[in-house]
């Protein structure tokens, strides 16, 4: 009863008489003898009894109710069983803002404000994969205080074009990091009775024609970039719910491709949770039908922003209209109907659940953290940071990125936030009334006169200028459903950087955005380079502590920054944005640092990169072979010092290369990662074990995960181009996974 009441706040009219006839049915089965309840309302029951019970007791009207929304993102209830209303939300970095129920426009409620968390890309910039599942915590117990039931994350997508406009809600550009972080995020989450939904199935790369452009990507490259990380989901994480890409794939649109949805999704991995499509993602009954779907949201009316009635969506009264006529067999029907069950089972709908808490100093301090481990030190020449808040007398804060709030300002991924500090909010509760602060604007997204004037007299008069620039969520920028047109900063902010630097010398460069940005014009010119992401609701707070050396930055890069965008693969082959409606993926297995590494063309700032205010030493590999036929195959032992005179915390990598591939491989490839935390003098040991698919490639001809015997060169370094340990490995025989 305390869940439905929850759930109460959230409701009105009609709705609210559903959920009082749902509380009331449900209060009538409670008072049933245990013998007498329905197997489906017993905790006791093995789940899947619970499942079939439930099932038997549907009628075919109230089976369909479950495969569509009937409103933005709810399914109907079916009183008379006590099923709820299942409510779903957006929220990769924190609950999104109720809108609706039957339009995107905000509902006006003052109940759904939330932990505004830094965006993925921030996340994933931490490369510690605990922080993960904190994260995952966080939105977990947000989801529960909020009442939803399905929380719309985390985006698994690699980064394949560094124009891609939603790069700052992705992890990176590599799979097995994607997978690593996917999996302990959808831990966290589900912990707390709460299915994530990873999205979007699969190769959703791109925001330009993403609605219609169609995939040609051979098997290798579908097999070892772009499905690990869903793949780890299923089968490491336990995923419930995936969300199917608004591109085709082959030919097929990817919610409900035969291939991927039914033959490797539920197929070959044994998926047993619901799919679902993107809003909006769904065009013939047929398809989705026989495709793989299990639950229509978002349908709207051709040509027009007003939804399309429930009804009248294709999993509704058409998929009904089908299996009256015989169109289609009740065990399709049947089938679906499991998948949206099974969740809600296992998310423990029908029992007790988790209450979940909102807003808590807690969930802050994780915002915290994660904004501060994410931030990535791309340059600090002569150690121009960090600045010592004993010595700055003056300081010019310039910048529109330095007032700006970013929690709302972006589509799905928008966060209606209690607060949310600012990088000069952070800077001038840092410094206190110790220095003298001034702040310029210096640009913004409408222009203005003498804006880089005055930013230039207020550097000029400063000790320190620090430049908060980069990005937002505009259009053509960091933002759903526009790709970025260029890689170089808006608002004439190139020209601010080098008039403020020529002004000042001591100029630092924080960004504000996704990755990446060419830097080209002024680079040399600065002493500081800071990358910031989108850092969240203390997001200035975690600024002015990494500025000021209260913490040691210890971000690194998950995407490699280009020189120039001609560089990466997808633009260098032209094959970005695709031609006449198909998208060809030429470049294959080299995505990201692969092709760089393996064409030998030097980055801007290569994948793994990131400076610290100390220093490290590696040092003593050994390579300690398992017991086979055993995971770990090999363990790889090392030491870390760190020389420095600050504690910090190094990200040790580790790369695979095979010597004489049967197949052709990239130059090397990520397999392990373990982030350590030394005070300063401090040397520890650290172990990375590798299991047999660190070696295998995937083979068409095999239909299988193939490891080589033959000899492996493992690599530990500090970035993909910073090695600073190697050895070889002998793999003892082949094997053949399928």
């Amino acid at each position: 009863m305390r869940d439905t009441t929850m759930r109460l706040r959230h409701l009105n009219g009609f709705d609210l008489l559903k959920c009082l006839v749902l509380a009331a049915c449900a209060a009538g089965f409670t008072g049933l003898r245990a013998e007498e309840r329905p197997a489906y309302l017993d905790p006791g029951q093995p789940r899947e009894t619970r499942v079939e019970d439930l099932l038997r007791r549907l009628t075919i009207e109230e089976k369909i109710g479950m495969l569509h929304a009937d409103s933005k993102f709810s399914t109907a209830p079916v009183p008379r069983l006590g099923v709820p209303t299942r409510w779903l939300t957006d929220g990769p970095h924190g609950v999104r803002e109720d809108v609706g129920p039957h339009t995107w426009n905000p509902a006006g409620r003052t109940d759904d404000y939330a932990t505004y968390m830094p965006a993925l890309s921030a996340l994933a910039s931490t490369w510690n994969v605990d922080l993960a599942r904190a994260y995952g915590e966080v939105l977990g117990e947000e989801c529960r205080a909020r009442g939803k039931d399905i929380l719309l994350g985390p985006i698994a997508d690699i980064a394949r074009t560094p124009l891609s406009g939603r790069l700052y809600e992705y992890f990176g550009e590599d799979p097995f990091l994607n997978a690593r972080f996917s999996v302990n995020y959808i831990r966290g989450v589900q912990d707390h009775d709460v299915a994530a939904c990873i999205k979007h199935f699969a190769g959703n790369n791109q925001e330009m024609g993403r609605a219609t452009i169609d995939m040609d990507m051979d098997e290798r490259t579908l097999r070892e970039i772009y499905l690990p990380p869903f793949e780890a989901a299923v089968k490491k994480a336990g995923v419930w719910a995936v969300m199917g890409a608004y591109t085709k794939f082959r030919g097929e649109h990817c919610a409900y491709s035969d291939y991927l949805i039914n033959k490797i999704l539920k197929g070959e991995w044994g998926f047993q949770g619901l799919v679902m499509s993107d809003w909006g993602g769904t065009y013939d009954t047929r398809q989705a039908v026989l495709g793989g779907l299990d639950l229509e949201m978002g349908t709207l009316t051709s040509g027009t922003e007003e939804a399309r009635p429930y009804k009248d969506y294709y999993l509704a009264n058409p998929f009904l209209e089908g299996l009256r006529k015989g169109e289609y067999p009740m065990s399709l029907l049947d089938d679906k109907v499991r998948r949206s069950l099974r969740p809600m089972f296992a998310m423990h709908v029908f029992d007790a659940r988790k209450p979940g808490s909102l807003n808590t100093p807690e969930h802050q301090a994780t915002a915290q953290r994660i904004a501060e481990e994410g931030m990535v030190l791309l340059k600090n020449e002569g150690d121009a940071l960090p600045l010592d808040p004993s010595r700055v007398t003056s300081l010019a804060v310039i910048g529109e990125n330095a007032v700006r709030h970013n929690a709302n300002g972006f589509f799905g991924a928008g966060v209606k936030t209690m607060h949310e500090i600012t990088p000069l909010e952070g800077i001038v509760k840092r410094l206190g009334d110790r220095a003298n602060i001034t702040y310029s604007i210096g640009y913004t997204k409408l222009g203005g006169s003498n804006l880089i004037e005055r930013a230039v007299a207020a550097a000029r008069q400063a000790d320190v200028a620090v430049i908060v620039a980069g990005l937002n969520h505009s259009r053509y920028l960091d933002d759903e459903g526009w790709d970025r047109k260029n890689l170089r900063l808006p608002y004439d902010q190139d020209e601010l950087i080098q008039r403020v630097v020529q002004a000042n010398p001591r100029t630092i460069v924080v960004l504000i955005s996704g990755p990446a940005i060419e830097m080209d014009p002024w680079l040399d010119r600065v002493p500081a380079v800071l990358q910031a992401n989108y850092p969240g609701m203390e997001g200035g707070t975690a600024l002015a502590r990494v500025l000021f050396g209260d913490v040691d930055p210890s971000g690194k890069l998950t995407c490699t920054y280009p020189k120039r965008l001609m560089d990466s693969p997808a633009h260098a082959l032209g094959t970005y944005p695709g031609t006449n409606g198909t998208l060809f993926y030429t470049e294959g297995l080299l995505v990201g640092y692969r092709w760089f590494d393996t064409k030998n063309i030097e980055p801007l700032f290569p994948f793994g990169y990131g400076l610290s205010y100390t220093r490290f030493e590696y040092s003593d590999l050994k390579l300690v072979a398992g017991d086979p036929p055993d995971d770990p195959v090999v363990t790889a032992e090392f030491e870390i010092a760190n020389t420095g005179r600050r504690a910090g915390a190094e990200v040790a990598e580790l790369y695979v290369r095979q010597a004489h591939p049967g197949l052709p491989r990239p130059l090397k490839e990520l397999k392990g990662f373990e982030k350590v935390l030394l005070q300063p003098g401090e040397k520890r040991k650290v172990s990375i074990p590798i299991d047999r698919r660190a070696f295998a490639y995937y083979d068409p001809g095999k239909n299988g995960w193939v490891s080589e015997a033959g000899d492996f060169e493992i690599q530990i370094g500090s970035s993909s181009r910073d090695i600073r340990l190697h050895d070889m490995f002998p793999l003892a025989y082949t094997t053949v996974e399928k």
